[in-house]
């Protein structure tokens, strides 16, 4: 037999194979040293999705569009003066950080002056340096005031919250540099904060919504994610040492030998090695998921050990030498281990075929590390023992605890005699958790995963409650021909997409080339607010002679005005919104109304309702940072069943392989399967919703809990064919002894998991509860529901012969 084989060159090798496993895992170690934190955003669609690749196109023609950084503060005593100057202070000491592009806040704004003797414009700073008079400053504010360009971007609708927004350079805004550069904006703005508490009745404040003094709320995507990014780095340390320490704990009190514990631990950690080194091998870099996987190898990995030990025990018991037990041990346990951690592995490795790059990193690593675990603890748990001395009989006692055994006996009894009772139940849960399955809402947000009072998410609602939104939104639209871009035409269809969107309340005020001509024109005209409008084509064509930028001149004073708006080309524009984060659903609905309008007034004869001419057609593309999420949120779900089903399939194949029998195997499934049912229901019902974070609890529990309906499938298969036992008796002795592995393992997996609740994202907390609880169940079902249906299955084959 292969698998005596394997056993014997184990034992027969010992040194040779502890010197390999040693050396190979320094040099993964030395891999695993150089793994990285991800600084991008999280890639879940595919790179052949078409809403990606345009996003990838609108990327390499402006840029990144989620690159601002927006500090905000609520006061009355802005245009006080030496609250002003502090305000002006706190923007030139960030514009003077390394990294920073821009900063544009009602301290840094520009005003452009039509200079008739030059035939040009000219932008000057509003505010040159530091005022020195309230007289200056109210002056000031006046003059704001008569810009439309400004309004609602940089103060709200009631003049006491202000904006500033902080443009990074693109170089850094997916580097590790990143972090360095939001913590040196974050530290001056704090100091500016704390400078500027409520101290006393016309003391300059800074209040937030709740009364809060001194508080500058933070936001932006670059901010959202460093912070993610930061709690990413400390969650992972957290949850190794959690993982290690639960573990830990839950073996010295099965076993209460240190010893054993230690073993198990160290096997185990080794594994952890191999799967970070995979990180870096594979070319990964850490992110919410992979971090996720150091700490799950450790909760997977002990199992195998447990199975071993267990089975050496028992082995022991049956007065077998130690060398004999080992032997005996590593065969049987390593055939079983190695079929349940291929259906643990298959629960992860199905996200390899979603071709969402998160996922497949998440899914091909995890996998990987498992197999590894595996083949790690059939080498070195053997070894290790075959050191050590006997265990005693008081050390090999765990076997008989009282408060097991007892159960299993409760089991044992309820599958012979209670099985109508059995179906009934399960049936009525099931049936139940089918209506709550239907309950469940697909809805997906940025910051949903953090909990309602972190910073992160009440800053980023107070922003929204003044300025609608800081999440990108953005409209590319190709003219096909160069230079069409500056065409009265273009721009009057621009103008009139802007008016379909500030018809939604969602939306800001747009940024677009149409905004910086009315800019431009409100100038040209004395700088008289009512200009600030879209000029006809004659006046146009007079305005361009000021800007020769509308003329497709290159290179030309004042270009930096529109080149954030205009590609090299003049065949490419933009029309830039932000909005709240209002949430997948919402956002499809959106892209849902608004392409075929954009699409309408693009290419539409307002005229004869008749669709204009190919050689004259626009194609007009809603994208941004905010609607690939959604889209990438949608990919995830649709490939959710997929993932799922192909998962139970190829378990299938593996249970079909060991049994040798389609209809029994396809029955064993079924243990497996109800837990994730009842799970859904309870998802339904609490109302969690699938996300990306929690779309994994499906394949992820499925994979694990099959884990159980192979223990016990094999040692069933070895009493009723070695032992010579009867199918009754076969089941009951598989209970008994495979059950104490189960049940070990069970308490083992759901503490594990259980440790995610200990997480700050809300989608990891709701994938370890829901897999701690999907994995108990997996235990019970496999344990009372899956003998319940071999013993039918006997009863009625018995039947059948009899008539």
């Amino acid at each position: 037999m292969i698998w005596h084989r394997i056993s014997s060159f184990i034992l027969g090798n010992r040194i040779a194979l502890i010197v390999v496993v040693l050396l190979s895992t320094a040099f993964m170690g030395y891999q695993a040293s150089k793994v990285k934190l991800s600084y991008e955003l999280a890639k879940i669609l595919p790179v052949t999705d078409p809403d990606y690749q345009r996003y990838e196109a609108f990327k390499s023609r402006f840029g990144q569009d989620g690159s601002v950084m927006v500090l905000c503060i609520e006061t009355d005593s802005m245009y006080q003066l030496g609250f002003f100057n502090d305000w002006y202070a706190l923007s030139q000491k960030i514009r003077k950080i390394e990294g920073v592009k821009d900063v544009v806040s009602n301290a840094n704004l520009f005003g452009i002056i039509r200079d008739d003797s030059a035939h040009t414009f000219r932008i000057r700073p509003l505010v040159a340096r530091p005022l020195t008079t309230q007289i200056g400053l109210d002056s000031l504010r006046t003059r704001i005031a008569a810009l439309p360009f400004y309004r609602g971007l940089v103060s709200d609708s009631s003049g006491r919250a202000h904006l500033m927004a902080i443009t990074f350079d693109q170089k850094v805004v997916n580097t590790k540099n990143r972090i360095n550069l939001v913590r040196k904006v974050e530290a001056v703005a704090d100091s500016f904060g704390k400078q500027h508490i409520l101290l006393g009745s016309g003391t300059p404040q800074v209040i937030d919504g709740s009364g809060a003094a001194g508080t500058v709320h933070m936001s932006g995507m670059p901010y959202i994610r460093t912070e993610f990014s930061a709690k990413v780095s400390k969650e992972m340390s957290l949850f190794m040492g959690l993982a290690f320490l639960v573990t830990g704990l839950i073996l010295f009190y099965f076993f209460r030998s240190l010893t054993i514990v230690l073993a198990a631990l160290a096997v185990v950690g080794v594994g952890v090695v191999w799967a970070t080194g995979y990180i870096v091998l594979f070319g990964y870099d850490i992110t919410l998921l992979t971090g996720l996987i150091p700490p799950l190898i450790i909760v997977i990995g002990v199992p195998n050990a447990i199975f071993l030990l267990n089975r050496y025990h028992e082995e022991l018991n049956r007065k077998r030498t130690q060398e004999e037990a080992l032997t005996i041990a590593t065969e049987k346990i390593g055939e079983t281990t190695f079929f349940a951690n291929v259906t643990t592995s298959i629960g992860f490795f199905v996200f390899y075929f979603t071709g969402s790059p998160l996922l497949l990193q998440f899914g091909l690593v995890a996998a990987f590390g498992i197999m590894t675990t595996y083949v790690v603890s059939l080498i070195l748990i053997p070894i290790i023992f075959s050191y050590l001395s006997v265990p005693s009989a008081k050390q090999r006692g765990h076997l008989e605890r009282r408060q097991v055994s007892g159960f299993l006996t409760w089991v044992n009894e309820l599958v012979h005699t209670r099985r109508t009772a059995i179906y009934l139940f399960i049936g009525l849960v099931t049936a139940i958790s089918i209506v709550g399955a239907f309950r469940i809402n697909p809805i997906g947000y940025v910051v949903d995963d953090l909990p309602k009072n972190d910073p992160i998410y009440t800053d980023l609602k107070f922003i929204e409650s003044r300025f609608k939104g800081v999440m990108p939104f953005e409209v590319s639209i190709d003219t096909k021909r160069p230079g069409r871009v500056l065409t009265p035409q273009t721009m009057t269809k621009i103008k009139v997409l802007e008016r379909e969107f500030s018809k939604y309340n969602e939306f800001t005020r747009p940024l677009s080339l149409v905004e910086a001509v009315k800019f431009f024109y409100q100038s040209y005209r004395g700088g008289d607010p009512k200009y600030f409008a879209l000029p006809g084509a004659l006046e146009l064509s007079q305005l361009a002679s000021y800007a020769p930028q509308l003329k497709g001149a290159k290179n030309a004073a004042g270009g930096s005005a529109f080149k954030a708006y205009m590609d090299t080309t003049f065949r490419y524009t933009r029309i830039s919104f932000q909005m709240p984060d209002v949430g997948t659903v919402r956002i499809t609905e959106l892209v849902n109304e608004l392409q075929p309008k954009a699409d309408s007034i693009f290419n539409i004869d307002r005229a004869t309702g008749k669709r204009v001419a190919t050689d004259e057609q626009y194609e007009v593309t809603i994208t941004g940072n905010s609607v690939v999420f959604t889209r990438g949120n949608a990919y995830l779900l649709k490939n959710l069943a997929e993932s799922t089903v192909l998962a139970v399939v190829l378990v299938s194949i593996i249970l079909i392989i060991l049994l040798r029998d389609i209809r029994l195997s396809l029955i064993a499934i079924l243990p497996s399967v109800v837990p994730l049912i009842v799970t859904a229901g309870l998802m339904g019902f609490c109302d969690i919703h699938l996300k990306p974070s929690t779309i994994l609890i499906f394949s992820i529990a499925f994979g694990i809990s099959s884990d159980g309906t192979i223990y016990f499938i094999t040692k069933y298969r070895d009493e009723l064919r070695n032992q010579k036992l009867s199918l009754d008796q076969a089941i009951s002795e598989t209970i008994r002894y495979t059950g104490i592995s189960m049940f070990y393992t069970a308490m083992i997996l759901f503490a594990g998991f259980a440790i995610f609740a200990a997480s700050t994202f809300q989608g990891t907390v709701a994938l370890g509860i829901l897999v701690s609880i999907t994995l108990l169940m997996g235990m019970a079902s496999n344990l009372i529901l899956l003998p319940a249906f071999l013993l039918t299955i006997d009863k009625k084959r018995k039947g059948v012969r009899k008539e």
